[in-house]
């Protein structure tokens, strides 16, 4: 890096440049990251529908357009595709998040108050950083040894979809015998076997995240391992495993936080509450705690000048989105809401600790369905009416969210295993028809109240 970079990075750090914004998005698989960026971009190119967006309801911002994001090694995130296969004449939902990238989004904006109209227009970046959850959750295993890890992952192993065939694999394991790379591909096999299982059945906690997603670095050393008890002796194995599972934290672990999610300032964690609780009291425990854990990982609180300058940022505003929100009748949104401020409380009481600001909201950033009132058995519902994934239309009743959400909150951590009180449906939409105007983003629900938490006040 040459003085003049140096200098003009300085600058910028202390405000005398171009305002930055790197804004975080993640979540655990399904939970929508891909369709929040691409509907956020759209939305604030196309401001129609951000009416609780102050800067775009009062027209501070005049002008919004993309670039190239500034980190030349980080891929792009392929927005004109995606906002494509939304959109489109036969729409659908785009591929999931499988890897880091990066889009920027910059925005002309008029500054407003008294000496407002003195003040030429400035330039605002907003750099949108997309990873995947399974990876965020990797940030706990720094703290962990592997003998930690390990017993930990024992522990709540059991009950979820195809532990028991790697508990066979490792009941069938001497681990006392000399290392062999065919055992240890064996068990690494059954054990990411389990991992994708649980991931689909509804399951948060499943570590490690490059295991579900290894991308390059598939059958690698540093991917061929597994949690395996404590034995008495030596065992070639397990202290083969313990090398591999450090080096995967110092190879894969550490470089992702200090290259991307250390230089983040405003995050937002997408979460499929809705998903945890059709998939049972477990799955919601399970969302619970990972969620409390995921926030261990963030540098709360807001940063000093000087540590700006270096390049330390700690994250300044976090949102907790409830996604889906279409998938209910606006009747329940505050619902919903309510089950997702309880759900995350503990992990959102350790960031408003360090002085953080958070939030919990139930958003769409795609609305997939309409609302409409339907019959059952003499009775009126409240439904949302869409096209399903096999191109049915249908008018669809979830069932109705408790006004308490310790009537989920509580079973769950007692370790119920189905509800008692009600059953919770879950359906899948495809996107609907593109019916915007011009000058409008895609439909959504709230996401415009999102933007304005997440940025409104550096607009």
């Amino acid at each position: 890096m040459g003085i003049t970079d140096f200098t003009n990075d300085l600058m910028r750090g202390i405000g005398m440049g171009d305002p930055v914004i790197r804004l975080g998005v993640t979540g655990l698989s399904r939970a929508g990251k891909t369709v929040f960026i691409t509907s956020l971009v759209a939305n604030l190119m196309d401001r129609g529908r951000m009416t609780a967006l102050r800067a775009a309801a009062d027209g501070s911002i005049k002008a919004a357009w993309l670039q190239p994001q500034p980190d030349d090694t980080v891929p792009r995130f392929e927005f004109e595709r995606h906002l494509a296969a939304l959109t489109g004449p036969e729409p659908y939902w785009p591929e999931g998040t499988r890897h880091i990238s990066e889009l920027r989004l910059s925005l002309r904006v008029q500054p407003k108050g008294i000496l407002g109209g003195w003040r030429s227009p400035q330039t605002v970046h907003l750099d949108i950083v997309d990873y995947p959850g399974e990876w965020l959750l990797d940030l706990r295993l720094m703290e962990r040894s592997y003998d930690e890890w390990s017993a930990e992952v024992l522990e709540r192993m059991p009950g979820r979809p195809r532990a028991e065939d790697y508990m066979a694999a490792l009941a069938a394991t001497d681990l006392h015998a000399a290392l062999s790379e065919q055992t240890a591909q064996e068990l690494a096999a059954a054990y990411t076997a389990h991992l994708n299982a649980s991931r689909e059945a509804g399951w948060s906690d499943c570590t490690p995240g490059r295991f579900l997603l290894p991308g390059e670095m598939a059958g690698s050393p540093a991917l061929t391992f597994a949690p395996l008890p404590p034995v008495e002796g030596k065992s070639p194995l397990r202290r083969e495993f313990a090398r591999r599972y450090e080096a995967y934290k110092s190879r894969i672990v550490k470089p992702f936080f200090r290259d991307h999610f250390a230089r983040i300032d405003r995050q937002v964690v997408l979460v499929d509450v809705l998903g945890a609780i059709h998939a049972g009291p477990p799955a919601l425990e399970d969302l619970r705690r990972t969620m409390a854990d995921i926030l261990s990982a963030f540098n709360p609180g807001r940063a000093g000048w000087l540590a700006q300058v270096l390049g330390l940022r700690r994250v300044e505003r976090i949102l907790f989105a409830a996604t889906k929100a279409d998938h209910l009748h606006h009747t329940q949104h505050p619902r919903l809401t309510n089950i997702a401020t309880a759900l995350l409380r503990e992990a959102r009481d350790r960031a408003d600790f360090a002085g953080a600001r958070t939030e919990a909201m139930a958003i769409a950033a795609l609305r997939a369905t309409t609302e409409a009132m339907i019959e059952q058995n003499g009775q009126e519902l409240p439904a949302v009416r869409g096209t399903l994934m096999d191109g049915r239309r249908a008018a669809f009743y979830p069932g109705e969210l408790p006004a308490d959400p310790a009537s989920l909150l509580v079973p769950a951590r007692e370790g119920r295993r189905e509800w008692l009180d009600g059953d919770y449906a879950a359906m899948n939409f495809r996107p609907a028809a593109d019916t915007s105007r011009p000058g409008d983003g895609p439909p959504h629900i709230r996401l415009d109240r999102a933007a304005e938490f997440l940025i409104g006040d550096r607009l």
